[in-house]
């Protein structure tokens, strides 16, 4: 890295994450979140060039094996959101479903992901256990303005940094309610003290999102998630005020469609030598667990002894 690319990642490091996040939330242009599920997903979307992670979790819990039900437990999800945390310099936001429960919940929530230097939390106003809002949409009861109100306000009077912040989640055109429900709910998440709205959509358009911004105009930040209205040009969501866009799941199913053919590959073939044209390396794994930061550290803390081997990883 030349000198130039050192000093900034020093001006990164010496900003909070918390800060990285709320800078982005109110930068004057567009800002993304790309989706990580794992620690080594997410220092790929560091790499990638992305400011900031969104831990998802239809991807956490596929990554388990589990469904987008809260069948994994916050503490769960909290331990693997701790690696990826862990693992980057740049800003996450949990997918924190519904909040796991009530304002108690949410309490305890913000306060393990501010121990764990966690940036944002998402929270969406529908009722615990939650289902993924692109299965069976209008089956999905929203909680009650008043219920989730309540969970801003424990959420933001608990926070001990103030850059932390709290994006509430708008179900309403996902249950199959209309744009005054949609702006009646925003309205009332951001006077309880909301960072930001995510206003969601599941039609194959972006006319939810723009008629709600244009109705909303910059009453706060406005985060979206265009999985479903992927074909909308990016441009469209600068122009209509948008702050933050996430690409919500791509990281998982690219993983997914890679590992399905790579073991398809293998078990039709019986052999690896096709299968190495398509993979990484093991020494690039290697390097994305910094193996070379502990060769360093045995060298500096182990003592040396003659005709004892170094205990660096070795194939």
């Amino acid at each position: 890295m030349n000198r130039r690319g050192n000093r900034e990642e020093e001006r990164k490091d010496a900003v909070k994450k918390t800060t990285q996040f709320r800078q982005m939330l109110h930068s004057d242009h567009l800002e993304f979140l790309m989706e990580a599920h794992d620690g080594i997903s997410a220092k790929i979307v560091e790499e990638a060039g992305f400011k900031g992670i969104w831990a998802s979790g239809l991807c956490i819990s596929a990554a388990m094996g589990v469904r987008d039900n809260n069948e994994a437990s916050w503490t769960q999800v909290l331990e693997v959101v701790e690696f990826m945390s862990d693992a980057t310099s740049i800003p996450i936001m949990l997918d924190a479903d519904t909040g796991y429960g009530n304002f108690n919940n949410v309490r305890r929530l913000v306060r393990k992901l501010e121990q764990r230097g966690v940036a944002a939390m998402c929270i969406e106003d529908k009722l615990f256990p939650k289902t993924n809002s692109f299965i069976d949409g209008e089956q999905q009861p929203l909680a009650e303005v008043e219920e989730f109100v309540g969970k801003i306000k424990a959420a933001k009077d608990t926070q001990q940094d103030p850059d932390f912040c709290v994006v509430a989640r708008v179900e309403a055109f996902i249950a199959g309610w209309g744009l005054g429900e949609a702006l009646r709910r925003a309205e009332a998440y951001y006077q309880a003290g909301a960072d930001a709205i995510l206003i969601h959509s599941k039609i194959p358009t972006a006319d939810q999102v723009l008629a709600f911004m244009r109705e909303w105009g910059d009453t706060c930040p406005v985060v979206i998630v265009p999985t479903m209205y992927y074909q909308t040009p990016t441009h469209v969501f600068e122009e209509a005020g948008v702050s933050m866009v996430i690409w919500a799941n791509h990281l998982l199913r690219a993983a997914v469609r890679a590992m399905q053919d790579i073991a398809a590959l293998i078990y039709e073939q019986q052999a690896l030598v096709e299968a190495e044209r398509h993979i990484v390396s093991v020494q690039e794994i290697f390097r994305l667990q910094n193996v070379a930061e502990l060769k360093a550290a045995e060298k500096r803390y182990l003592p040396v002894k003659a005709g004892v081997r170094e205990l660096s990883t070795t194939l």
